[in-house]
């Protein structure tokens, strides 16, 4: 019987031993490469509209409103406090500041401070201006934040146009930043002599800082009662002291204000010269941090029961 033919080795294909990508895939991609270099990409272009007389007008109007907005606001304070319009809801500008505006008397007095150089700087020569570089579109450069002109206030009105343009300078002609200006004016403080500006009797703030001379008295209110070049005499509740000028920063009190702080200072001093309980003490001493030129209910009474206590008279 005639076996079939040996069939156990298979014939495989040249594609199957060598396989290739199709070629209709490649013809493909050629052609999709094709397309994409050859697709145009549309830009629309956004024409710019120009202003118009009435809103450039509108416009400048605008930005002077934003950039007064602190310079209104001190002005406004200062008449609020000078004419005491307060008075009919509450006793000190103080408490009426933190209640209608929520914020204390030492933001007030920052506000009232810049509007003073703010004017300085707008009515005594920052108009016309040496360098011509400092004015843009025609418009001179002015403060545009109470945080620019803070450390203005340090200076006396002829320096504070002089740190103020130097300032600009530094800004490439823009608005400079509360740090340039506080920057410039402390090297000009650092070359120059800055006047004594303090006068007898006014309420100032210790500012401790690295004095180890006045450790424990940062925050502490003194009353000056010598005023020199460079030092002032400042009377505390257990002494007198001698501090620079850069260690006092003023509460800006009115008279009223500082006599009032006066008969404070006089009462305490009255009490803490008389040995006490040390607890006694730390009561004092906290009187002699307040921020504000009057005790409350609860401090007037606290204090009439130590004057009772040690047979001292209330200060009229």
């Amino acid at each position: 019987m005639n076996k079939p033919p040996f069939q156990g080795q298979r014939t495989t294909s040249a594609d199957s031993r060598d396989p290739k990508l199709p070629e209709c895939s490649t013809s493909k991609d050629t052609a999709q490469q094709t397309n994409l270099a050859s697709v145009a990409i549309t830009v629309t272009a956004v024409e710019v509209q120009e202003l118009s007389k009435e809103e450039q007008s509108l416009r400048l109007h605008l930005e002077q409103k934003v950039e007064c907005a602190f310079y209104e606001g001190g002005k406004a304070l200062m008449e609020l406090r000078d004419r005491r319009l307060y008075r009919s809801t509450h006793k000190a500008f103080e408490d009426y500041c933190r209640d209608r505006f929520g914020h204390s008397r030492q933001q007030s007095n920052y506000l009232i401070a810049a509007a003073d150089v703010y004017d300085n700087l707008t009515t005594n020569g920052c108009q016309i201006l040496e360098n011509e570089d400092l004015t843009t579109n025609g418009t001179q450069i002015l403060p545009t934040s109470e945080r620019q002109v803070r450390p203005l206030t340090k200076l006396e009105p002829r320096q504070q146009q002089q740190a103020w343009q130097l300032s600009v300078q530094e800004a490439s002609g823009r608005v400079p930043t509360g740090r340039m200006v506080k920057d410039v004016v402390q090297r000009i403080m650092e070359t120059t002599q800055v006047p004594n500006t303090y006068e007898i009797g006014e309420v100032c703030q210790i500012i401790a800082q690295d004095n180890p001379e006045l450790r424990g008295k940062g925050g502490c209110w003194g009353i000056v009662t010598q005023a020199s070049d460079f030092t002032c005499i400042v009377r505390l509740w257990d002494g007198e002291y001698s501090i620079g000028l850069k260690h006092l920063k003023s509460y800006d009190y009115s008279h009223s204000e500082c006599q009032q702080i006066q008969q404070i200072s006089d009462r305490i001093s009255k009490i803490y010269s008389i040995a006490l309980e040390e607890s006694v003490q730390r009561f004092l001493e906290s009187l002699g941090k307040l921020n504000r030129p009057y005790l409350t209910a609860l401090e007037e009474k606290l204090l009439n029961v130590l004057e009772s206590g040690i047979g001292i008279r209330k200060i009229q």
